[in-house]
């Protein structure tokens, strides 16, 4: 089974003691799927590891559930400048819950909205990365698009297998591959169910650095630590407008980032930067 525990008290929990940057130990029991920390010299790079390896990290509603709850914490902690999603070396996530969905109707999943909320983390403000190594399968591989950043390790292996059990992708497989990678590549692994390697992966543009598989998760941590450094309410506004390039047409797009690039120009930490590099000293930003 599957269902979500005791998750009432992660909220209560994540804001504790600013120099812990071990496990949360009262965290751990209550979380059944997921490893929550902060990581990161300044504390300021939430960290979530998938933690259901004998099922290679399926992604079951349970989880699905913890993670969103991890991510609402991490976006309301303000010391929080972004955040790194990873599963194990042998697997990010191999993909949905099968046992899980195999007797369900399509009135129960039309009726219930199905998957509807495992979008949440395509809807978070802050950065998210994904750290990937090992299968990043169907729901693994969807849930790797919805974040901002992909690194993977050389083993990783991306893919779209839900026609090999006779359904397609539902989470945004066939819309955020087909983004990334562009139709043809999109459509061969859809309609086959074949993999690609993380170099393939790499050229097609679906992550954007493989490195060892030792030295994903560190890298992903660094990465989000650079990011971390700098005002969170600039990086936000960074981040709606390169996301505004999926939605939107050019003219469109063009217009928002205008009016988010002027609406810098109402913020201190943007007077700040500039006067920064006027005088040749760091910014001091504070995210106002």
């Amino acid at each position: 089974g599957c269902a979500g525990k005791g998750f009432a008290r992660l909220s209560a929990i994540l804001p504790i003691r600013h120099g812990l940057s071990r496990s949360y130990s009262a965290a751990g029991q209550s979380l059944q799927y997921i490893l929550v920390e902060r990581k990161g010299k300044n504390e300021n790079v939430g960290f979530i590891q998938l933690n259901r390896p004998k099922a290679l990290n399926a992604l079951c509603d349970g989880l699905m559930t913890e993670v969103n709850q991890a991510l609402d914490s991490f976006e309301g902690d303000p010391r929080i400048g972004a955040i790194v999603i990873t599963g194990s070396e042998k697997a990010f996530a191999a993909g949905a819950d099968i046992k899980e969905m195999q007797n369900r109707t399509f009135q129960e999943c039309y009726g219930g909205g199905f998957l509807s909320h495992w979008n949440r983390v395509s809807t978070v403000k802050k950065p998210v990365i994904a750290a990937v190594n090992g299968y990043a399968l169907g729901g693994g591989c969807e849930l790797a698009m919805m974040c901002d950043i992909i690194y993977a390790g050389e083993k990783a292996q991306f893919g779209q297998p839900e026609i090999l059990l006779g359904t397609i992708p539902g989470a945004g497989g066939t819309q955020r591959l087909t983004r990334a990678v562009g139709k043809s590549l999109a459509m061969e692994i859809v309609l086959t169910g074949d993999r690609i390697s993380a170099t393939e992966a790499k050229q097609a543009g679906l992550v954007s650095k493989v490195f060892p598989a030792d030295k994903v998760v560190e890298e992903a941590i660094g990465c989000a630590e650079k990011i971390a450094n700098h005002s969170k309410l600039i990086v936000a506004m960074a981040k709606e407008a390169v996301n505004g390039a999926f939605e939107l047409s050019l003219t469109e797009g063009n217009r928002l980032e205008k009016r988010l690039f002027h609406s810098t120009f109402a913020t201190d930490d943007r007077k700040e930067g500039m006067t920064a590099f006027v005088e040749k000293r760091k910014a001091d930003f504070t995210d106002q």
